[in-house]
């Protein structure tokens, strides 16, 4: 197979499973030394054993086929914590690591890509996030009401007022209060349900001072 014969595979996505190059083929070998060959060349890049991508010299990769990685890495995963504020244009910063969530055991990728870390939650937590599709694939991400809760509850952290400046928050008027505690009541965990109700108080403080700005 020819480099521009993959191209034709993978359409406008530079990243494609090895399972994908084996349809319909009668020899597994061949694809496996065709693979070899492109990596020894720098054509493509080893993301995983099985997961590959295109090199952006040949192929420019479409906007988000980096948040489509974390589900084709490691499954079942959906995006959250900072990683998903950011999505959500919650927090300012960009995010290095891609966090997940997933309820197989914790595991990190370190990739070319960037850095995966999957986090574990048992599967009576495994809900609150949707199904986005870009360009690059399918997208599985936290809403931003769980991805918040999902911080609280796997960091142990002690929110208060210091805490939630240090996070940041910004475009409030997209974080839904009422979601919030619905989610929150589900996770029947006091810890949570008090970090969320400070959360509320800190939002809807924030609120009322920017009406006056």
């Amino acid at each position: 197979m020819k480099l521009d014969n993959l191209f034709n595979f993978v359409r406008d996505n530079p990243i494609f499973k090895t399972e994908l190059l084996r349809v319909g083929k009668t020899s597994p070998q061949s694809v496996n030394v065709q693979i070899s060959r492109w990596k020894k060349t720098g054509k493509i890049i080893q993301i995983r054993r099985g997961l590959y991508m295109i090199n952006s010299l040949y192929l420019k990769p479409p906007f988000g086929y980096d948040l489509c990685i974390a589900a084709m890495l490691y499954g079942p995963s959906y995006l959250s914590l900072e990683k998903s504020l950011e999505y959500h244009g919650l927090i300012p910063e960009g995010v290095a690591v891609y966090t997940s969530v997933t309820t197989r055991r914790p595991v990190v990728f370190k990739t070319p890509v960037g850095e995966y870390s999957y986090r574990h939650v048992k599967p009576t937590l495994f809900w609150g996030y949707r199904k986005l599709e870009i360009a690059s694939g399918e997208v599985f991400i936290a809403l931003p009401e769980k991805a918040v809760l999902d911080i609280f509850y796997l960091n142990g952290v002690n929110v208060n007022t210091d805490y939630l400046e240090e996070l940041r928050l910004q475009n409030l008027e997209n974080f839904n209060l009422n979601k919030l505690m619905a989610f929150a009541e589900k996770f029947e965990s006091p810890g949570v349900k008090k970090a969320a109700d400070k959360l509320a108080g800190y939002i809807q403080n924030r609120k009322n001072r920017e009406k006056y700005l």
